[in-house]
């Protein structure tokens, strides 16, 4: 019993460790995809992408856009930019909380390690929502 709680007091540990490890390389690929596909938008529009009260940054990389932005699945143009807005692996959050930093700082980051992505829509940066993490 007592070699059952040692290798409980060293395993789980070092399991938890490898879990978010796991989760800090996939978010950091999904923040890499996500910063090249807002590159590739301003590269077509001229412009960042356009994200306001109606059109969110998901809705705007994963649907087809006209020039100057705005969604048209129908007679848009340009995109889809990615099929689905990924994920912060961190918390299973796709929300983008907008911000003024650029780069981000830890006072944007949600509290509660709730959020998804930071999004800076006059300079394009892209940051995830957590602290550590949000200057990666």
């Amino acid at each position: 019993m007592v070699i059952m709680a040692v290798l409980a007091g060293v395993v789980i540990p070092q399991f938890s460790t490898s879990t978010d490890d796991t989760k800090k390389s996939a978010v950091q690929f999904n923040l890499r995809i996500v910063r090249s596909v807002v590159q590739t938008y301003r590269g077509q529009h001229g412009q960042m992408p356009l994200v306001n009260d109606t059109q969110i940054l998901g809705d705007v990389l994963t649907n087809k856009t006209h020039i100057d932005g705005t969604v048209d699945n129908t007679n848009g143009v340009y995109g889809p930019y990615v099929d689905d807005f990924p994920a912060n692996s961190f918390s299973n959050s796709g929300s983008i909380k907008l911000i003024t930093n650029d780069p981000a700082t830890s006072g944007d980051v949600t509290a509660g390690g709730s959020g998804g992505w930071l999004y800076n829509k006059n300079t394009g940066g892209v940051w995830l929502d957590r602290d550590p993490g949000y200057d990666w």
